[in-house]
């Protein structure tokens, strides 16, 4: 992204701030968020906007003639709710003039750089022409282990793959409740370092029309945060949210992740982001373990590996295990599985990954 490009935010919105407590979509919500957006479009932001809610929707206006399964429901629900999902973003943001442009995606969409930039290039041209991207997952062919964890996954791939400056993640809560939080008295967490357990504070539990919860989300705002974006969780029923976090951050309630100031390259924010794609793994000495942690950039030899795990192709994804079975890394590799079992611990060979495209855990 060249200097003069635009600052960009990714603004995720769960169901849970897009629904009524009857389940219905609350078109005053949107509309406000909707008026939210145009406001930042007209301070010179880029907002790519990733929206939960086409389930909720399509459940809220239509009714299965007969009993369906988990994945069924899904898949009808958000078929049907997708469509009246992106109609009202179109006719609220058409009210400021602003075009808007559809996106919907899949896990394995992100999972080999061929489509992972071509779905860039797609965003990237609707950004430079002033469209508004609104990305969801397209549920009706996503289902069970090819599914993201929830939209909180996928916005942060997308503030990686477009390098965004901030992601906001609009929840229905204020942010991580700190020590001393009682239901009367909430403390909310307003930063969270680079090294700091927040253990103690995240709640396990879900949302009530979402699949995600605050693990899920604290889990996706560190890793995008140590890649150099800046990572908000914030309330989205709260009024003016989106221009207070811009206008006022100090004086708003929410949590902040400050992001890592050593730069990521582009390549490896997409590693970061890929080890639920990874097609296999390799097994590697203590020795070897010692050098990719160590203070110097190294690149992963196969003079170092004790054992191929899985099948994998030029290209692929691999992960990266101790001797003890814990992921140390992922990267690319640079050799099929067979060819690196044929080679094992063989010296004076290209490296099975280059440390360009390994990202240590």
């Amino acid at each position: 992204m060249s200097a003069t490009t635009p600052p960009r935010i990714v603004i995720k919105v769960g169901s849970n701030v897009l629904t009524r407590d009857d389940g219905k979509l609350d078109v005053t919500r949107m509309s406000s968020l909707a008026d939210q957006i145009a406001w930042l479009r007209r301070q010179g932001y880029q907002i790519i906007l990733v929206s939960s809610g086409s389930v909720a929707g399509g459940r809220s206006i239509f009714r299965a003639n007969k009993r369906l399964d988990s994945v069924e429901q899904r898949q009808l629900y958000s078929a049907i709710g997708q469509v009246r999902l992106i109609h009202l973003y179109y006719e609220l943001l058409r009210e400021h003039g602003i075009h808007v442009g559809q996106v919907l995606t899949m896990k394995e969409t992100f999972a080999t750089r061929r489509q992972y930039l071509n779905q860039r290039s797609c965003m990237e041209v609707m950004l430079q022409n002033g469209v508004l991207p609104i990305v969801n997952e397209n549920d009706t062919v996503s289902v069970t282990e090819l599914m993201f964890t929830d939209n909180d996954e996928l916005s942060g791939l997308i503030a990686s793959m477009m390098q965004a400056q901030a992601l906001i993640i609009l929840s229905n809560v204020d942010g991580i409740y700190g020590p001393g939080s009682t239901p009367r008295k909430p403390q909310i967490l307003p930063v969270v370092r680079q090294g700091d357990d927040l253990t103690p504070y995240i709640s396990r539990e879900k949302s009530g029309f979402g699949r995600g919860g605050m693990l899920t989300k604290c889990a996706i705002a560190r890793q995008v945060a140590d890649e150099g974006i800046k990572v908000c969780i914030a309330n989205g029923k709260t009024p003016n949210i989106l221009i207070d976090l811009i206008r006022r951050p100090e004086q708003t309630v929410h949590t902040e992740f400050e992001p890592n100031t050593q730069p990521v390259s582009p390549v490896k924010k997409w590693i970061a982001h890929s080890a639920s794609f990874a097609k296999g793994a390799v097994r590697i000495n203590d020795c070897a373990v010692s050098a990719l942690l160590g203070k110097e950039a190294t690149s992963l030899l196969l003079v170092g590996v004790t054992a191929v795990e899985g099948d994998f192709e030029e290209g692929d994804i691999i992960r990266i295990l101790d001797s003890t079975g814990r992921v140390i890394a992922v990267g690319r590799s640079a050799y099929s599985a067979n060819q690196a079992r044929q080679h094992l611990g063989e010296h004076n060979l290209k490296p099975l990954v280059h440390y360009d495209y390994l990202y240590l855990e």
